[in-house]
């Protein structure tokens, strides 16, 4: 199709869009700014910004220290179950605390611990390197006889299913793998990986910060043991919203936290001098939580559940769908090629192109000399511009007018105005 074609195309997209309503629910400055970077960072809910305000002024202001029994303290566990549905979990198996980090940190070291005997970790070299981090640690922490086995991609951008089968042995305690990973959005058959992880003996702990709120994830109906995830990118939560984690039920009982905080105590309020870890998902708490971040989460949980996952897929389906295709009609002859799986079914919402000046071009996209449009995306080293489709603001129409500035800024040598000199944040 030729770009007019296009474009009357994603305006009929618009108008059958089933999310098209929730747009309005998320606070948008500028109708001229696309944001496409709500894979890493999510839009502002409006209904977040009334909450806040009450938070402040009511709960913290008037009510003062009555507000940890009327609205803050069984908070985690109520984000918790809204979360719950989001993942494929059931109630009492959620819970909201800390970071991913140290959610992961808690849950591998618990799994290491309960799998003792067994010495090596598997994961993949696609993973986000914090995840890495973690494990590493985690060796010096058990032992020598600790090893850590990655999966290798071939093309930086898949990892095979029969490479990663060839990592897990019956020596494997724990499989840690991002359902989607974060430069490629390569999406792992989590039903297939955890089935022959169990086979083996192994337990497995799915990382899914770049998959929850965005695609279908069925935990439960998986049997998966473990998860984390981060409530900042597609659950729009805030900056440095707190991150949630995940125990099967079965599980719960057996597995210890590392880190006994306060708040994973029986009875926190009896302050007894001895640790008693608390019945279920509630001892996996540690310290006492950022309440104000924690408040924030809410709204978008809301409205994710309220719109549903099996629609925010598909539309999130059809978005990097279009996407693929305009960048096969459009910009095939402008030096990009595609960083992600072509496959819907192996591919989270974000979509990587590749090109030599990647981190320019998104230069170009965020700052336009040329153009009244702002786009922002983010760029990953070495030569990745993700394009983050967050189903419910993102619009066919902006994807649409995305490739026509991709194309313009190759035209016209846009990004040769930007320096190669890398913000601190990309």
């Amino acid at each position: 199709m030729t770009a007019d074609q296009n474009r009357i195309f994603a305006e009929q997209l618009d108008s059958k869009d089933p999310l098209r309503k929730f747009r309005s629910r998320f606070y948008i400055e500028s109708e001229n700014t696309i944001y496409l970077d709500g894979n890493s960072f999510g839009r502002l809910p409006i209904k977040t910004k009334a909450l806040l305000t009450e938070v402040v002024e009511k709960q913290w202001g008037t009510e003062l220290i009555e507000s940890w029994n009327q609205n803050w303290y069984q908070k985690s566990t109520q984000l918790g179950d809204k979360i719950a549905p989001i993942i494929g979990a059931t109630q009492g198996e959620v819970i909201v605390s800390d970071s991913t980090s140290i959610n992961l940190y808690k849950l591998a070291h618990a799994a290491l611990k309960l799998q003792k005997g067994k010495t090596t970790i598997v994961s993949d070299d696609l993973n986000f390197p914090t995840d890495l981090y973690i494990l590493q640690g985690l060796i010096k922490e058990f032992g020598p006889e600790y090893q850590l086995h990655l999966a290798q991609s071939n093309d930086s951008i898949t990892i095979e299913t029969e490479e990663l089968k060839s990592k897990i042995t019956k020596n494997t305690a724990l499989v840690v793998l991002s359902l989607v990973a974060f430069k490629s959005a390569f999406m792992y058959q989590l039903n297939e990986i955890t089935e022959y992880a169990h086979q083996m003996g192994a337990l497995v702990l799915w990382d899914l910060s770049h998959a929850a709120g965005a695609v279908e994830i069925e935990l439960n109906k998986s049997n998966a043991d473990l998860a984390v995830g981060c409530t900042y990118k597609y659950l729009n939560g805030g900056p440095g919203s707190p991150a949630f984690l995940y125990v099967h039920k079965d599980l719960q009982e057996k597995l210890s936290s590392p880190i006994q905080g306060w708040f994973g105590d029986a009875l926190p309020f009896e302050f007894d001098l001895n640790y008693r870890p608390a019945k279920g998902i509630r001892r996996f708490l540690t310290g006492t939580p950022p309440v104000l971040n924690l408040m924030a989460i809410e709204p978008g949980i809301d409205i994710i559940n309220e719109a549903g996952m099996a629609t925010i897929h598909q539309k999130s389906i059809r978005l990097s769908e279009f996407f693929l295709s305009l960048v096969e009609t459009e910009l095939r002859n402008y030096g990009f090629e595609i960083g992600s799986p072509i496959k819907s079914a192996n591919r989270g919402s974000h979509v990587s192109l590749k090109h030599d000046e990647a981190y320019r071009i998104c230069q170009a996209l965020i700052h336009p000399k040329s153009s009244t449009t702002r786009i922002i995306p983010d760029f990953r080293d070495p030569d990745n511009i993700r394009f983050g489709f967050t189903p419910l603001y993102t619009t066919f129409r902006e994807v649409w007018l995305t490739a026509q500035r991709l194309k313009q800024i190759i035209k016209d040598k846009e990004y040769g105005q930007f320096s190669t000199q890398r913000s601190d944040v990309t």
